[in-house]
């Protein structure tokens, strides 16, 4: 079948053969600069927790855990959630930022999803977008409306899946997708491979290098490096002031968390933290009665 050359540059631009078609960011759970594939603890009915870069979980009735585990083949990945006794509900999800997202608003859009389930049958999907722009809130308080829902029939073998989405208009302020299950008392839920895409046809799950996947989840987190500063003098009201560069510019004014600061003779105390877009660069500074060193931290925004 033949296309005109406008539906063919459609297609490059935006379609099912285009350049990083997939809106959602580590659908294939490469990348985990909090955990580095080790377990991860999520506490019944709290807030959300990120865990594999730009995904959250959450839970009710119990705790679970979740961990990044070995996919189909070697150097592929799914996340995996374990069931335990009283859980009521586990959600999966990712916010989208508007700038990634916008363009599929009054559109149809294809969600695609390998899943499996040694206990329950039933996934549900549903899609969500922000109130105002790249603000979904709280799961105890939400500011997000909910334009899309489904369910998949699930299984065991992990088995991949697709649905059709029709995206509202209004749909240009971020969209989030979520997956939950309900009762999940014991086994396992596994989730990879998650991708959302324009148009109506699901096509096979797009693969980016490492290094590109990497710098699209560090535009919301990274592991900042280690720094120390030295002073020559003595002095309790010294202040102090290091930048550190970061890797990738942050879609916002990042929080900052920092670990591991201390001083030779004393312990430094931090007076101001303050983290800035512009350069890209982060500082803080503090008091300390010898030196000042600051031995690792994160940056993190998210949405």
């Amino acid at each position: 079948m033949s296309q005109t050359t406008a539906q063919l540059v459609s297609e490059i631009n935006g379609g099912s053969i285009s350049g990083t078609r997939n809106r959602i960011i580590n659908g294939a759970m490469a990348v985990d600069q909090r955990n580095a594939g080790a377990s991860q603890t999520f506490t019944a009915a709290a807030a959300l927790a990120y865990s594999v870069d730009r995904w959250y979980g959450y839970c009710t009735g119990a705790n679970v855990t979740g961990q990044r585990v070995q996919g189909a083949t070697v150097g592929q990945f799914y996340y995996r959630f374990t069931g335990a006794a009283s859980v009521t509900a586990i959600g999966f999800g990712q916010r989208i930022e508007q700038l990634n997202s916008a363009n599929l608003a009054g559109t149809t859009a294809t969600l695609s999803v390998d899943l499996g389930n040694s206990l329950l049958t039933t996934v549900t999907w549903a899609a969500y977008l922000a109130n105002t722009a790249d603000t979904f809130g709280t799961l105890a308080s939400p500011t997000r409306t909910q334009f899309a829902t489904g369910t998949f029939t699930v299984n065991s073998t992990v088995t991949r899946y697709f649905t059709n989405i029709s995206v509202p208009a209004s749909a240009t302020t971020g969209i989030e997708i979520v997956f939950t299950v309900g009762v999940q008392t014991s086994g396992t839920w596994t989730v990879g491979n998650v991708q959302l895409e324009p148009g109506t046809v699901a096509t096979p799950f797009e693969r980016r290098s490492i290094g590109q996947e990497l710098a699209f989840c560090q535009r919301y987190y990274e592991e900042l490096p280690p720094v120390s500063v030295q002073f020559p003098w003595a002095s309790a009201t010294q202040v102090v002031a290091t930048n550190v560069a970061f890797k990738a510019t942050k879609r916002a004014t990042p929080i900052v968390i920092l670990t591991g600061v201390g001083g030779s003779t004393g312990t430094a105390t931090l007076t101001s933290t303050t983290a800035y877009v512009n350069g890209s660069l982060f500082s803080f500074s503090g008091n300390a009665q010898n030196y000042l060193t600051y031995t690792g931290g994160s940056a993190s925004i998210e949405l």
